[in-house]
């Protein structure tokens, strides 16, 4: 097994995952990602003033963040599955 994640791994999750976006209040993004396994990350990201609202950027930020959690989540499922072998 395999001691690291590597990039391509957390790729190939990523072109699996679906993502939905949606704005509310004309300023806050909302992004929901259905990984391949089935769980559901969610994340915001928001302006505090609607003439500075970017819908797009606000879902590369979310996006970003959630490829984020996505490597912290392999991180720990690795750690797991190094420790009990």
């Amino acid at each position: 097994m395999s001691n690291r994640i590597t990039q391509e791994q957390i790729d190939e999750i990523v072109e699996q995952t679906h993502f939905v976006a949606d704005t509310y209040f004309d300023k806050v993004t909302v992004v929901l990602a259905k990984l391949p396994c089935g769980f559901v990350i969610t994340e915001a990201s928001g302006a505090v003033d609607k003439a500075n609202y970017d819908e797009q950027i606000g879902i590369e930020i979310c996006k970003q963040r959630i490829i984020n959690k996505i490597w912290e989540l392999e991180g720990y499922h690795l750690s797991k599955n190094l420790q009990q072998s």
